[in-house]
């Protein structure tokens, strides 16, 4: 069963509010598109045939609008030859010819009248295909920002990542270890120079003390 009784109802219908109230909005805009377009081909093929029927009406008037003439030109023979009789029932036929033409142009009045209003319905039904197809690609982006979300999330959330991440910290826990082992060697560098150092002030303080040490013992033997 359609969602709309047809054209009337899907003018007069408010989209959104359908899609509000859809368990499956997706899947209610696909119909509504849907019957929308069939709805619109048909509204199509209705005009073509009113059309169709105008262009036959036209031709049928045409014919008896040349019989009409043709009825008049025998009611003038006729009489020309003092033929009143015939005269008469030429001119009957015209009448009558002229008032099947005439019916004729109120159908075709008629079927223009009702292709007015097949044009203005078609050109609502587009309208109203257009905002449904805008409602459709917004939605359809809706809902693959969801889905991006929810993967994300389960992503983010799963085992594999969890344990992709415990397996970064070991690597920066052993990354963590080389730099202090290199550390250690750079700290044993520095304490080992800071020593030579200390031995060369040592070695100074030695020669110095010696220096005083042989000035002294002169300084003793040249008083004895």
């Amino acid at each position: 069963m359609g969602i709309f009784s047809r054209t009337r109802d899907i003018i007069a219908a408010n989209v959104t509010d359908l899609l509000d109230k859809a368990e499956d909005p997706a899947k209610m805009i696909r119909m509504i598109i849907m019957e929308m377009e069939e709805t619109l081909v048909e509204v199509r093929a209705s005009a073509a045939r009113t059309i169709a029927d105008q262009k036959e009406l036209r031709r049928s008037i045409v014919k008896l609008e040349r019989a009409s003439i043709d009825w008049a030109e025998k009611a003038e023979l006729a009489l020309s030859k003092d033929r009143e009789d015939l005269a008469k029932a030429a001119l009957i036929e015209k009448q009558k010819t002229g008032g099947r033409a005439a019916q004729l142009q109120a159908e075709v009045d008629l079927l223009a009248d009702s292709l007015t209003s097949y044009e203005k319905d078609i050109q609502k039904l587009e309208a109203k295909l257009r905002e449904a197809r805008a409602r459709q690609g917004a939605l359809l982006q809706r809902l693959e920002t969801a889905n991006n979300r929810v993967r994300v999330g389960t992503i983010l959330k799963g085992e594999k990542t969890a344990d992709a991440f415990s397996r970064f910290d070991i690597l920066e826990r052993r990354v963590d270890d080389a730099e202090g082992r290199a550390d250690a060697f750079a700290l044993g560098e520095t304490q080992t120079l800071e020593s030579q150092f200390a031995e060369l002030q040592a070695s100074e303080a030695v020669e110095a003390e010696l220096e005083q040490l042989k000035n002294r013992l002169t300084h003793q033997k040249q008083e004895d």
